[in-house]
Protein backbone atom coordinates (compact mmCIF):
# COMPACT_ATOMS: atom_id res chain seq x y z
CA UNK A 1 0.00 0.00 0.00
CA UNK A 2 3.01 2.28 -0.18
CA UNK A 3 1.57 4.13 -3.20
CA UNK A 4 -1.50 5.28 -1.26
CA UNK A 5 0.45 8.40 -0.31
CA UNK A 6 -0.31 9.51 -3.89
CA UNK A 7 -4.03 9.71 -3.11
CA UNK A 8 -3.52 11.35 0.28
CA UNK A 9 -1.19 14.03 -1.08
CA UNK A 10 -3.53 14.85 -3.99
CA UNK A 11 -6.49 15.19 -1.61
CA UNK A 12 -4.55 17.52 0.68
CA UNK A 13 -3.40 19.70 -2.20
CA UNK A 14 -6.91 20.02 -3.64
CA UNK A 15 -8.50 20.79 -0.27
CA UNK A 16 -5.83 23.38 0.57
CA UNK A 17 -6.53 25.50 -2.52
CA UNK A 18 -10.26 25.00 -3.04
CA UNK A 19 -11.63 27.44 -0.44
CA UNK A 20 -9.41 30.27 -1.70
CA UNK A 21 -9.66 30.10 -5.45
CA UNK A 22 -13.20 30.85 -6.57
CA UNK A 23 -12.00 33.86 -8.51
CA UNK A 24 -15.01 33.95 -10.73
CA UNK A 25 -17.07 35.09 -7.77
CA UNK A 26 -14.86 36.15 -4.91
CA UNK A 27 -12.53 38.45 -6.80
CA UNK A 28 -15.02 40.24 -8.97
CA UNK A 29 -15.96 42.76 -6.32
CA UNK A 30 -19.40 42.95 -7.89
CA UNK A 31 -22.42 43.71 -5.77
CA UNK A 32 -25.29 41.49 -6.83
CA UNK A 33 -28.26 43.76 -7.54
CA UNK A 34 -31.47 42.05 -8.53
CA UNK A 35 -32.93 43.60 -11.66
CA UNK A 36 -29.82 45.73 -12.18
CA UNK A 37 -27.53 46.33 -15.15
CA UNK A 38 -24.21 44.54 -15.69
CA UNK A 39 -21.49 46.25 -17.74
CA UNK A 40 -18.97 43.82 -19.27
CA UNK A 41 -15.81 45.33 -20.81
CA UNK A 42 -14.15 43.86 -23.90
CA UNK A 43 -10.85 45.68 -24.12
CA UNK A 44 -8.56 43.16 -25.85
CA UNK A 45 -8.42 41.08 -28.99
CA UNK A 46 -11.17 38.44 -29.11
CA UNK A 47 -9.07 35.54 -27.85
CA UNK A 48 -9.84 32.82 -25.25
CA UNK A 49 -8.86 34.96 -22.20
CA UNK A 50 -11.69 37.41 -23.03
CA UNK A 51 -14.17 34.58 -22.57
CA UNK A 52 -13.43 34.31 -18.85
CA UNK A 53 -14.63 37.83 -18.07
CA UNK A 54 -17.66 37.65 -20.40
CA UNK A 55 -18.63 34.21 -19.08
CA UNK A 56 -18.47 35.35 -15.47
CA UNK A 57 -20.35 38.57 -16.26
CA UNK A 58 -23.20 36.71 -17.95
CA UNK A 59 -23.39 34.11 -15.16
CA UNK A 60 -23.53 36.86 -12.54
CA UNK A 61 -26.18 38.74 -14.53
CA UNK A 62 -28.30 35.59 -14.77
CA UNK A 63 -27.89 34.83 -11.06
CA UNK A 64 -28.83 38.43 -10.14
CA UNK A 65 -31.82 38.39 -12.54
CA UNK A 66 -30.41 41.52 -14.17
CA UNK A 67 -32.62 43.25 -16.71
CA UNK A 68 -29.81 44.43 -18.98
CA UNK A 69 -26.21 43.69 -20.02
CA UNK A 70 -24.06 46.38 -21.67
CA UNK A 71 -20.96 45.31 -23.63
CA UNK A 72 -18.34 48.07 -23.37
CA UNK A 73 -16.49 47.37 -26.64
CA UNK A 74 -13.01 48.37 -27.80
CA UNK A 75 -11.30 45.69 -29.90
CA UNK A 76 -9.38 45.10 -33.11
CA UNK A 77 -11.14 41.76 -33.62
CA UNK A 78 -9.84 38.25 -33.12
CA UNK A 79 -10.50 34.55 -33.62
CA UNK A 80 -13.72 33.35 -35.24
CA UNK A 81 -14.09 30.29 -32.98
CA UNK A 82 -13.75 32.45 -29.86
CA UNK A 83 -16.24 34.93 -31.32
CA UNK A 84 -18.78 32.16 -31.92
CA UNK A 85 -18.38 30.90 -28.36
CA UNK A 86 -18.71 34.43 -26.98
CA UNK A 87 -21.93 34.99 -28.94
CA UNK A 88 -23.28 31.69 -27.56
CA UNK A 89 -22.50 32.88 -24.03
CA UNK A 90 -24.33 36.19 -24.64
CA UNK A 91 -27.30 34.27 -25.97
CA UNK A 92 -27.78 32.62 -22.57
CA UNK A 93 -28.90 35.96 -21.12
CA UNK A 94 -32.61 36.56 -21.66
CA UNK A 95 -32.63 40.27 -20.76
CA UNK A 96 -31.82 43.22 -22.98
CA UNK A 97 -28.31 43.33 -24.48
CA UNK A 98 -26.67 46.59 -25.60
CA UNK A 99 -23.26 47.29 -27.16
CA UNK A 100 -21.39 50.54 -26.56
CA UNK A 101 -18.59 50.97 -29.12
CA UNK A 102 -16.21 52.93 -26.93
CA UNK A 103 -13.64 53.46 -29.64
CA UNK A 104 -13.56 50.65 -32.21
CA UNK A 105 -15.33 47.40 -33.01
CA UNK A 106 -13.42 45.87 -35.89
CA UNK A 107 -14.02 42.41 -37.32
CA UNK A 108 -15.08 40.08 -34.47
CA UNK A 109 -16.11 43.16 -32.48
CA UNK A 110 -18.67 43.97 -35.17
CA UNK A 111 -19.96 40.37 -35.12
CA UNK A 112 -20.51 40.56 -31.36
CA UNK A 113 -22.16 43.98 -31.62
CA UNK A 114 -24.90 42.75 -33.95
CA UNK A 115 -25.64 39.94 -31.47
CA UNK A 116 -27.17 42.60 -29.19
CA UNK A 117 -30.47 44.49 -29.54
CA UNK A 118 -28.99 48.00 -29.68
CA UNK A 119 -25.64 49.51 -30.67
CA UNK A 120 -24.48 52.92 -29.45
CA UNK A 121 -21.17 54.52 -30.41
CA UNK A 122 -18.86 57.09 -28.86
CA UNK A 123 -17.77 60.19 -30.82
CA UNK A 124 -15.01 59.30 -33.28
CA UNK A 125 -15.58 55.54 -32.95
CA UNK A 126 -15.71 53.09 -35.87
CA UNK A 127 -17.25 49.71 -36.60
CA UNK A 128 -16.79 47.20 -39.44
CA UNK A 129 -13.89 45.78 -41.49
CA UNK A 130 -15.08 42.28 -40.67
CA UNK A 131 -13.70 40.26 -43.58
CA UNK A 132 -11.95 37.02 -42.50
CA UNK A 133 -8.15 36.84 -42.67
CA UNK A 134 -5.58 34.17 -41.95
CA UNK A 135 -3.65 34.47 -38.70
CA UNK A 136 0.07 33.87 -38.80
CA UNK A 137 2.01 32.48 -35.82
CA UNK A 138 2.16 35.19 -33.19
CA UNK A 139 -1.30 36.53 -34.05
CA UNK A 140 -0.45 38.83 -37.00
CA UNK A 141 -2.90 39.02 -39.87
CA UNK A 142 -2.01 37.70 -43.34
CA UNK A 143 -3.96 39.36 -46.13
CA UNK A 144 -3.42 36.68 -48.73
CA UNK A 145 -5.93 33.84 -48.43
CA UNK A 146 -6.62 31.05 -50.92
CA UNK A 147 -9.76 31.94 -52.86
CA UNK A 148 -11.61 28.70 -52.00
CA UNK A 149 -10.86 29.13 -48.31
CA UNK A 150 -11.93 32.78 -48.41
CA UNK A 151 -15.26 31.93 -50.05
CA UNK A 152 -15.89 29.13 -47.54
CA UNK A 153 -15.04 31.22 -44.48
CA UNK A 154 -16.94 34.25 -45.73
CA UNK A 155 -20.04 32.15 -46.39
CA UNK A 156 -20.00 30.54 -42.94
CA UNK A 157 -19.35 33.75 -41.02
CA UNK A 158 -21.84 35.71 -43.08
CA UNK A 159 -24.60 33.19 -42.30
CA UNK A 160 -23.86 33.34 -38.57
CA UNK A 161 -23.83 37.13 -38.43
CA UNK A 162 -26.88 37.48 -40.71
CA UNK A 163 -28.85 35.25 -38.38
CA UNK A 164 -28.03 37.48 -35.42
CA UNK A 165 -28.67 40.66 -37.40
CA UNK A 166 -32.11 39.41 -38.44
CA UNK A 167 -32.88 38.30 -34.91
CA UNK A 168 -32.07 41.68 -33.37
CA UNK A 169 -33.40 43.89 -36.16
CA UNK A 170 -30.14 45.16 -37.69
CA UNK A 171 -29.71 45.90 -41.39
CA UNK A 172 -28.49 42.62 -42.91
CA UNK A 173 -27.12 44.34 -46.02
CA UNK A 174 -24.86 46.52 -43.86
CA UNK A 175 -23.46 43.48 -42.07
CA UNK A 176 -22.85 41.61 -45.33
CA UNK A 177 -20.97 44.61 -46.76
CA UNK A 178 -18.67 44.52 -43.71
CA UNK A 179 -17.81 40.86 -44.36
CA UNK A 180 -18.05 40.16 -48.08
CA UNK A 181 -16.19 42.43 -50.50
CA UNK A 182 -18.27 41.05 -53.37
CA UNK A 183 -21.35 42.77 -51.91
CA UNK A 184 -22.41 46.31 -52.80
CA UNK A 185 -24.25 48.39 -50.19
CA UNK A 186 -26.82 50.70 -51.78
CA UNK A 187 -29.40 52.55 -49.70
CA UNK A 188 -31.89 55.09 -51.13
CA UNK A 189 -30.09 54.98 -54.51
CA UNK A 190 -26.89 55.98 -52.73
CA UNK A 191 -23.92 53.61 -52.93
CA UNK A 192 -22.33 53.46 -49.49
CA UNK A 193 -19.85 50.69 -50.28
CA UNK A 194 -18.76 49.60 -53.75
CA UNK A 195 -18.00 46.02 -54.76
CA UNK A 196 -14.43 45.06 -53.95
CA UNK A 197 -14.44 47.18 -50.78
CA UNK A 198 -15.08 46.27 -47.13
CA UNK A 199 -17.48 48.51 -45.25
CA UNK A 200 -16.31 50.41 -42.17
CA UNK A 201 -18.59 53.00 -40.59
CA UNK A 202 -17.85 55.97 -38.38
CA UNK A 203 -20.28 56.80 -35.61
CA UNK A 204 -21.91 59.57 -37.68
CA UNK A 205 -22.26 57.31 -40.75
CA UNK A 206 -23.69 54.46 -38.67
CA UNK A 207 -26.45 56.62 -37.18
CA UNK A 208 -27.64 58.21 -40.43
CA UNK A 209 -31.26 57.54 -41.33
CA UNK A 210 -32.35 56.04 -44.64
CA UNK A 211 -35.54 54.72 -46.22
CA UNK A 212 -39.24 55.15 -45.63
CA UNK A 213 -39.97 55.06 -42.79
CA UNK A 214 -36.57 56.46 -41.83
CA UNK A 215 -34.37 54.00 -40.00
CA UNK A 216 -30.83 54.39 -38.75
CA UNK A 217 -28.22 52.46 -40.67
CA UNK A 218 -26.73 50.55 -37.71
CA UNK A 219 -26.11 52.66 -34.60
CA UNK A 220 -28.97 53.80 -32.36
CA UNK A 221 -27.03 56.98 -31.64
CA UNK A 222 -23.82 58.68 -30.51
CA UNK A 223 -23.26 59.11 -26.78
CA UNK A 224 -20.34 60.76 -25.04
CA UNK A 225 -19.60 57.99 -22.56
CA UNK A 226 -21.19 55.25 -20.47
CA UNK A 227 -22.73 57.76 -18.07
CA UNK A 228 -24.57 59.38 -20.97
CA UNK A 229 -25.66 55.95 -22.19
CA UNK A 230 -27.07 55.12 -18.76
CA UNK A 231 -29.20 58.25 -18.94
CA UNK A 232 -30.56 57.36 -22.39
CA UNK A 233 -31.36 53.81 -21.30
CA UNK A 234 -32.96 54.96 -18.06
CA UNK A 235 -30.36 53.27 -15.88
CA UNK A 236 -29.53 54.65 -12.43
CA UNK A 237 -25.85 54.56 -11.45
CA UNK A 238 -26.79 52.75 -8.24
CA UNK A 239 -27.99 49.70 -10.16
CA UNK A 240 -24.89 49.37 -12.36
CA UNK A 241 -22.49 46.47 -11.74
CA UNK A 242 -19.20 46.77 -13.65
CA UNK A 243 -17.54 43.40 -14.21
CA UNK A 244 -13.78 43.84 -13.99
CA UNK A 245 -11.17 41.20 -14.94
CA UNK A 246 -9.84 39.50 -11.81
CA UNK A 247 -6.33 38.31 -11.06
CA UNK A 248 -7.49 34.73 -10.72
CA UNK A 249 -9.17 34.83 -14.14
CA UNK A 250 -5.91 35.93 -15.68
CA UNK A 251 -4.21 33.10 -13.80
CA UNK A 252 -6.89 30.67 -14.97
CA UNK A 253 -6.42 31.79 -18.57
CA UNK A 254 -2.69 31.19 -18.32
CA UNK A 255 -3.14 27.78 -16.69
CA UNK A 256 -5.60 26.63 -19.34
CA UNK A 257 -3.26 27.76 -22.11
CA UNK A 258 -0.62 25.35 -20.76
CA UNK A 259 -3.12 22.60 -19.85
CA UNK A 260 -1.63 20.06 -22.34
CA UNK A 261 1.80 20.54 -20.76
CA UNK A 262 0.37 20.11 -17.25
CA UNK A 263 -1.37 16.90 -18.28
CA UNK A 264 1.83 15.56 -19.83
CA UNK A 265 3.79 16.30 -16.66
CA UNK A 266 1.06 14.69 -14.55
CA UNK A 267 0.85 11.51 -16.65
CA UNK A 268 4.61 11.07 -16.90
CA UNK A 269 5.09 11.83 -13.20
CA UNK A 270 2.58 9.19 -12.08
CA UNK A 271 3.99 6.69 -14.56
CA UNK A 272 7.50 7.15 -13.15
CA UNK A 273 6.17 6.96 -9.59
CA UNK A 274 4.57 3.59 -10.19
CA UNK A 275 7.70 2.34 -11.95
CA UNK A 276 9.99 3.22 -9.05
CA UNK A 277 9.75 1.97 -5.47
CA UNK A 278 8.54 3.94 -2.46
CA UNK A 279 7.99 7.68 -2.07
CA UNK A 280 9.62 9.78 -4.79
CA UNK A 281 9.87 13.12 -6.56
CA UNK A 282 8.07 12.06 -9.79
CA UNK A 283 4.82 11.43 -7.93
CA UNK A 284 4.96 14.80 -6.18
CA UNK A 285 5.62 16.63 -9.46
CA UNK A 286 2.91 14.67 -11.29
CA UNK A 287 0.26 15.28 -8.65
CA UNK A 288 1.13 18.96 -8.39
CA UNK A 289 0.66 19.27 -12.17
CA UNK A 290 -2.80 17.67 -11.92
CA UNK A 291 -3.77 19.95 -9.03
CA UNK A 292 -2.79 23.03 -11.07
CA UNK A 293 -4.73 21.66 -14.06
CA UNK A 294 -7.97 21.21 -12.09
CA UNK A 295 -7.38 24.53 -10.36
CA UNK A 296 -7.25 26.30 -13.73
CA UNK A 297 -10.72 25.12 -14.74
CA UNK A 298 -12.11 25.92 -11.30
CA UNK A 299 -10.90 29.49 -10.93
CA UNK A 300 -11.81 30.26 -14.56
CA UNK A 301 -15.43 29.43 -13.71
CA UNK A 302 -15.56 26.49 -16.11
CA UNK A 303 -16.27 23.66 -13.69
CA UNK A 304 -16.67 22.54 -10.11
CA UNK A 305 -13.75 21.37 -7.98
CA UNK A 306 -15.81 18.18 -7.65
CA UNK A 307 -14.15 16.87 -10.78
CA UNK A 308 -10.93 16.77 -8.76
CA UNK A 309 -12.73 14.44 -6.35
CA UNK A 310 -13.80 12.21 -9.25
CA UNK A 311 -10.17 12.08 -10.34
CA UNK A 312 -9.14 11.04 -6.80
CA UNK A 313 -11.67 8.20 -6.74
CA UNK A 314 -10.46 7.00 -10.14
CA UNK A 315 -6.85 7.13 -8.93
CA UNK A 316 -7.79 5.12 -5.84
CA UNK A 317 -9.41 2.41 -7.99
CA UNK A 318 -6.31 2.30 -10.18
CA UNK A 319 -4.08 1.90 -7.10
CA UNK A 320 -6.34 -0.91 -5.81
CA UNK A 321 -6.08 -2.65 -9.19
CA UNK A 322 -2.29 -2.41 -9.26
CA UNK A 323 -1.49 -3.20 -5.62
CA UNK A 324 -4.34 -5.30 -4.23
CA UNK A 325 -6.17 -7.12 -7.02
CA UNK A 326 -3.89 -7.11 -10.09
CA UNK A 327 -5.28 -8.77 -13.18
CA UNK A 328 -8.97 -8.18 -12.41
CA UNK A 329 -9.05 -5.32 -14.95
CA UNK A 330 -12.50 -3.97 -13.94
CA UNK A 331 -11.29 -1.70 -11.12
CA UNK A 332 -8.48 -0.40 -13.29
CA UNK A 333 -10.73 0.29 -16.29
CA UNK A 334 -13.34 2.07 -14.17
CA UNK A 335 -10.63 4.08 -12.41
CA UNK A 336 -8.96 5.07 -15.68
CA UNK A 337 -12.34 6.06 -17.18
CA UNK A 338 -13.13 8.24 -14.14
CA UNK A 339 -9.72 9.93 -14.34
CA UNK A 340 -10.06 10.64 -18.07
CA UNK A 341 -13.65 11.81 -17.63
CA UNK A 342 -12.63 14.20 -14.83
CA UNK A 343 -9.78 15.60 -16.93
CA UNK A 344 -12.17 16.34 -19.81
CA UNK A 345 -15.05 17.71 -17.73
CA UNK A 346 -12.74 20.01 -15.75
CA UNK A 347 -12.54 22.30 -18.80
CA UNK A 348 -16.15 22.03 -20.02
CA UNK A 349 -18.13 25.25 -19.56
CA UNK A 350 -21.55 24.54 -18.05
CA UNK A 351 -24.52 26.66 -19.06
CA UNK A 352 -26.01 28.05 -15.81
CA UNK A 353 -29.41 28.54 -17.43
CA UNK A 354 -29.88 24.80 -18.02
CA UNK A 355 -30.62 22.04 -15.48
CA UNK A 356 -27.56 20.36 -13.99
CA UNK A 357 -28.35 17.08 -15.75
CA UNK A 358 -28.34 18.67 -19.22
CA UNK A 359 -25.57 17.24 -21.41
CA UNK A 360 -22.97 19.69 -22.76
CA UNK A 361 -22.83 20.39 -26.49
CA UNK A 362 -20.13 18.95 -28.72
CA UNK A 363 -18.49 22.35 -29.04
CA UNK A 364 -17.98 22.55 -25.28
CA UNK A 365 -15.69 19.51 -25.47
CA UNK A 366 -13.33 21.05 -28.04
CA UNK A 367 -10.85 22.63 -25.59
CA UNK A 368 -10.50 19.70 -23.14
CA UNK A 369 -10.36 17.05 -25.88
CA UNK A 370 -7.68 19.00 -27.72
CA UNK A 371 -5.65 19.34 -24.52
CA UNK A 372 -6.07 15.65 -23.63
CA UNK A 373 -5.16 14.42 -27.12
CA UNK A 374 -1.97 16.49 -27.24
CA UNK A 375 -1.05 15.36 -23.72
CA UNK A 376 -1.64 11.65 -24.40
CA UNK A 377 0.37 11.67 -27.62
CA UNK A 378 3.21 13.62 -26.00
CA UNK A 379 3.20 11.43 -22.89
CA UNK A 380 3.27 8.25 -24.95
CA UNK A 381 6.37 9.43 -26.78
CA UNK A 382 8.10 10.37 -23.53
CA UNK A 383 7.16 7.07 -21.86
CA UNK A 384 8.61 5.09 -24.77
CA UNK A 385 11.88 7.02 -24.45
CA UNK A 386 11.85 6.70 -20.66
CA UNK A 387 11.31 2.93 -20.82
CA UNK A 388 14.20 2.60 -23.23
CA UNK A 389 16.83 4.92 -21.75
CA UNK A 390 15.91 5.93 -18.17
CA UNK A 391 16.92 2.65 -16.40
CA UNK A 392 20.44 3.11 -17.78
CA UNK A 393 20.89 6.62 -16.37
CA UNK A 394 22.51 7.63 -13.08
CA UNK A 395 19.41 9.73 -12.32
CA UNK A 396 17.20 6.64 -12.26
CA UNK A 397 19.65 4.71 -10.10
CA UNK A 398 19.78 7.69 -7.76
CA UNK A 399 15.97 7.75 -7.53
CA UNK A 400 15.90 4.05 -6.76
CA UNK A 401 18.59 4.23 -4.10
CA UNK A 402 16.91 7.24 -2.45
CA UNK A 403 13.39 5.84 -2.46
CA UNK A 404 13.54 2.12 -1.68
CA UNK A 405 12.19 1.20 1.72
CA UNK A 406 14.56 0.42 4.57
CA UNK A 407 17.30 2.62 3.16
CA UNK A 408 18.34 0.04 0.58
CA UNK A 409 21.38 1.28 -1.34
CA UNK A 410 21.86 1.23 -5.09
CA UNK A 411 24.46 -1.48 -4.73
CA UNK A 412 22.12 -3.65 -2.68
CA UNK A 413 19.28 -3.09 -5.11
CA UNK A 414 21.39 -4.11 -8.13
CA UNK A 415 22.70 -7.13 -6.21
CA UNK A 416 19.13 -8.14 -5.41
CA UNK A 417 18.18 -7.99 -9.08
CA UNK A 418 21.25 -10.01 -10.06
CA UNK A 419 20.33 -12.68 -7.53
CA UNK A 420 16.86 -13.03 -9.05
CA UNK A 421 18.09 -13.32 -12.64
CA UNK A 422 17.41 -16.81 -14.00
CA UNK A 423 15.01 -17.81 -11.21
CA UNK A 424 11.86 -19.70 -12.10
CA UNK A 425 8.46 -19.27 -10.53
CA UNK A 426 4.73 -19.29 -11.16
CA UNK A 427 2.37 -16.55 -12.31
CA UNK A 428 -0.10 -15.63 -9.56
CA UNK A 429 -1.98 -12.96 -11.54
CA UNK A 430 -2.32 -13.01 -15.31
CA UNK A 431 0.30 -10.96 -17.17
CA UNK A 432 -1.38 -8.52 -19.60
CA UNK A 433 1.57 -7.95 -19.97
CA UNK A 434 2.23 -6.84 -16.37
CA UNK A 435 1.25 -8.70 -13.22
CA UNK A 436 2.76 -10.68 -10.37
CA UNK A 437 4.65 -13.95 -10.06
CA UNK A 438 5.88 -15.95 -7.07
CA UNK A 439 9.49 -17.12 -6.82
CA UNK A 440 9.91 -19.31 -3.76
CA UNK A 441 8.45 -17.34 -0.85
CA UNK A 442 8.73 -14.01 -2.67
CA UNK A 443 6.03 -12.41 -4.85
CA UNK A 444 7.23 -9.61 -7.12
CA UNK A 445 6.04 -7.42 -10.00
CA UNK A 446 6.83 -8.92 -13.39
CA UNK A 447 6.19 -8.08 -17.03
CA UNK A 448 6.20 -10.29 -20.11
CA UNK A 449 7.77 -9.38 -23.44
CA UNK A 450 4.37 -8.41 -24.78
CA UNK A 451 2.50 -11.70 -24.76
CA UNK A 452 -0.32 -12.57 -22.36
CA UNK A 453 0.61 -15.23 -19.78
CA UNK A 454 -2.21 -16.77 -17.77
CA UNK A 455 -2.21 -17.47 -14.04
CA UNK A 456 -0.51 -20.76 -13.04
CA UNK A 457 2.05 -20.77 -15.89
CA UNK A 458 5.71 -21.29 -14.99
CA UNK A 459 8.00 -18.40 -15.91
CA UNK A 460 11.67 -17.49 -15.79
CA UNK A 461 13.32 -14.12 -15.11
CA UNK A 462 15.51 -13.13 -18.05
CA UNK A 463 15.99 -9.38 -17.51
CA UNK A 464 14.78 -6.30 -15.63
CA UNK A 465 12.93 -3.22 -16.84
CA UNK A 466 13.37 -0.67 -14.10
CA UNK A 467 11.77 -2.22 -11.01
CA UNK A 468 9.91 -4.98 -12.87
CA UNK A 469 11.36 -8.38 -13.71
CA UNK A 470 11.05 -9.40 -17.37
CA UNK A 471 9.87 -13.01 -17.66
CA UNK A 472 9.17 -15.64 -20.31
CA UNK A 473 7.00 -18.73 -20.01
CA UNK A 474 8.76 -22.08 -19.65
Amino acid sequence: MKKLWVLVLFSLLVSSVAPQTRGADADSGATVTEGGVHVIPIRDDIMPPVLYVVRRGIKEAIAAEARMVIIDMETNGGRVDTTEELIEILDRFDGKKVTFVNKKAFSAGAFISVATEEIYMAPGSVIGAAAPILMAPGGTGVEAMPNTMEVKMTSGISALVRANAERYGHNVQVIEAMIDKSKELKVDDQILCEKGQILTLTNTEAEKEYGEPAKKLLSAGTVEDLAALYEILGVASSEVVVVEPSGTEQLGAWINRISPVLLMIGIIGLYLEFKTPGFGLPGIVGLTAFVIYFLGGYIAGLSSIGWGAVFIIGLLLLIVEILLIPGTIIAGLVGAAMMLGAIVMALVDWDPTLPAYTAPTIGQFALPMRSLTVALLGSLGFIVLIGRYLPETSFYRHMVSESVSGGQTEKDFIAQQDSRLGKTGIVVSALRPGGKAKFGDETIDVVSQGEMIEEGIDVKIIDFSGRDAVVVSI
